[in-house]
């Protein structure tokens, strides 16, 4: 499991706007990577939104937002544009990298189980490690969380 601590998993994903993204390559900055399930419903709307709104602390630490949900480009670029995002979301459609960071678990809604992305925040810090990892995140509030975190590390 993802923790902190450890070494975070590198991955190369396509981005919303048609660039591919690989994390190794952001080496040297801190990245708050973060796992949702799905573009345009309430609770990852709050989320992107409240991060998008608390982009200015993260860039003033050095810090790169980067949202990774099942979705695809075409459905990120049209959840970035509805709600103003300024930060890339990048698409792990076949879960690979949900599943090496262990977000990819099975969830119960009314009674049916599926498999899906538990929604988690991962600080990782300048030479790839996790700084700080937060799981079943709950979207309120979480943005704050993150950037006190950010300002602590």
């Amino acid at each position: 499991m993802v923790a902190a601590g450890t070494l975070a998993p590198d991955f190369t994903l396509p981005a919303d706007d048609g660039r591919s993204v690989t994390l190794s390559a952001l080496r040297g900055r801190k990245v708050v990577l973060y796992f949702y399930p799905k573009d345009d419903t309430p609770g990852c709307t709050t989320q992107a939104c409240d991060l998008r709104d608390a982009l200015p602390h993260f860039s003033g630490i050095g810090a790169v937002v980067l949202g990774v949900s099942p979705d695809s480009a075409a459905s990120h670029r049209k959840f970035r544009d509805k709600y103003g995002l300024t930060f890339a979301l990048l698409a792990d459609e076949d879960h690979v990298v949900a599943e090496a960071y262990g977000v990819w678990v099975e969830k119960s809604m009314y009674g049916r189980t599926y498999m899906g992305v538990e929604r988690s925040t991962f600080l990782i810090g300048g030479n790839g490690t996790v700084l700080q990892a937060w799981r079943k995140v709950k979207p309120e509030g979480h943005a704050e969380r993150v950037a006190e975190a950010l300002r602590g590390s």
